[in-house]
C-alpha cells in the first residue's frame, strides 16, 4: 500500500500502542481486562531486558497498527514467533494494512528460522479467522486456554 510503511516500534510509539491495545479490548468486549499501564509497556518492551518486539504500520507518522510478538518455545517444534495482539485502526480497515503486517510477521519468523508462528483467535471473529485463512493458516479446534491471573 502507497506511502504505509511497517518498521519496528520506537519508545515514542508506546502511547499510540496502548491506545490501539485498548481499543483491541473494546472489540474483544473485555475492556477491563487491560491492566497493564503505557509505563509498562515501556519499559517491558524497551527496557532493559525486554519482553516483546513489536511492528508498527505508519501513514503521515501516525502508528495506525501493530503487531506485538515475542519467542516461546514449543516441546514439540522448538522455538516459535507468539504473534500475542495484531491490529489494525478501526479506520484503516480492509485497506491492505493488516495484509502489510502480517506479511511483515512472516518474514520475520521465516529470517528467525522457526519452525512456526501462532496466535489466538476469537471463534466469534469471523473477519480476523477469513484473513487467517487467505494465509492457509490452520485454525486449530479442540484447544482452551488455561490461565492464572495474579493481579
Amino acid at each position: 500500500m502507497e506511502n504505509i510503511h511497517i518498521r519496528e516500534a520506537r519508545k515514542e510509539d508506546v502511547n499510540r500502542i496502548y491506545f490501539l491495545i485498548n481499543a483491541l479490548a473494546i472489540f474483544e468486549r473485555d475492556e477491563s481486562a487491560v491492566k497493564i499501564t503505557p509505563e509498562e509497556l515501556l519499559d517491558d518492551g524497551f527496557g532493559s531486558d525486554p519482553s516483546y518486539k513489536c511492528i508498527v504500520a505508519e501513514y503521515q507518522n501516525e502508528v495506525i497498527g501493530f503487531a506485538l510478538y515475542y519467542i516461546r518455545y514449543s516441546t514439540w517444534k522448538g522455538k516459535t514467533v507468539y504473534l500475542e495482539d495484531f491490529l489494525v485502526d478501526e479506520k484503516w480497515r480492509s485497506k491492505g494494512v493488516g495484509n502489510l503486517l502480517f506479511e511483515e510477521m512472516i518474514a520475520i519468523s521465516k529470517r528467525m528460522k522457526v519452525r512456526q508462528m501462532s496466535w489466538q483467535v476469537l471463534d466469534w471473529n469471523e473477519g480476523a479467522i477469513r484473513f487467517y485463512k487467505k494465509y492457509n493458516a490452520e485454525i486449530i479446534d479442540g484447544w482452551l486456554n488455561g490461565r492464572i491471573l495474579f493481579k
